[in-house]
């Protein structure tokens, strides 16, 4: 492929949350080894807002990456970190870990926009109850993803549960 094409050579941003299927990290790590790629893997912080919503004063940077840690974001994103370790230990892909702010899917997609990432992956949630709920409340961010940008994204889904297809 020539480098003016318009195809994107930039790492992959993978989405995730505590307690995420280990499918998430498996397949994008295995993505990233094939098409030699970097990782980003982004949490976005559930209770967070952009505060560009409410100042006029440009900060995107700020509003994208929070400084402001509280606990409970600190103990999510250690127990993520700590996930993504134990998959990657093998692996030779490079990555990182960012911390996001705002709503998940437009965090995503501006980062992917700033990092200039060849595509976007995301997993699907657990089919619990609580799970339909926030979809239903919210839209699931894999279609809000594949609405808004022009990245290719990545759907992952839950692994099958024993005896059902």
């Amino acid at each position: 492929m020539s480098s003016n094409d318009g195809a994107s050579w930039g790492p992959l941003i993978v989405g995730v949350i505590p307690k995420q299927h280990p499918e998430v990290i498996a397949q994008a790590t295995v993505l990233a080894q094939q098409l030699d790629r970097d990782i980003i893997y982004a949490y976005v912080e559930p209770n967070s807002y952009l505060t560009e919503w409410n100042l006029k004063e440009n900060i995107r940077e700020q509003s994208l990456h929070p400084r402001d840690v509280d606990e409970d974001m600190t103990a999510n994103a250690m127990e993520i970190l700590s996930q993504i370790e134990t998959q990657m230990s093998d692996s030779t892909a490079k990555w990182g870990l960012r911390i996001l702010a705002g709503e998940t899917w437009k965090a995503l997609a501006r980062l992917a926009s700033e990092a200039d990432a060849s595509m976007i992956i995301v997993g699907t949630r657990e089919p619990t109850f609580g799970a339909h709920v926030s979809q239903l409340l919210n839209g699931a961010t894999a279609s809000h993803l594949t609405f808004h940008q022009h990245r290719p994204v990545l759907v992952v889904p839950t692994a099958a549960q024993k005896g059902k297809h």
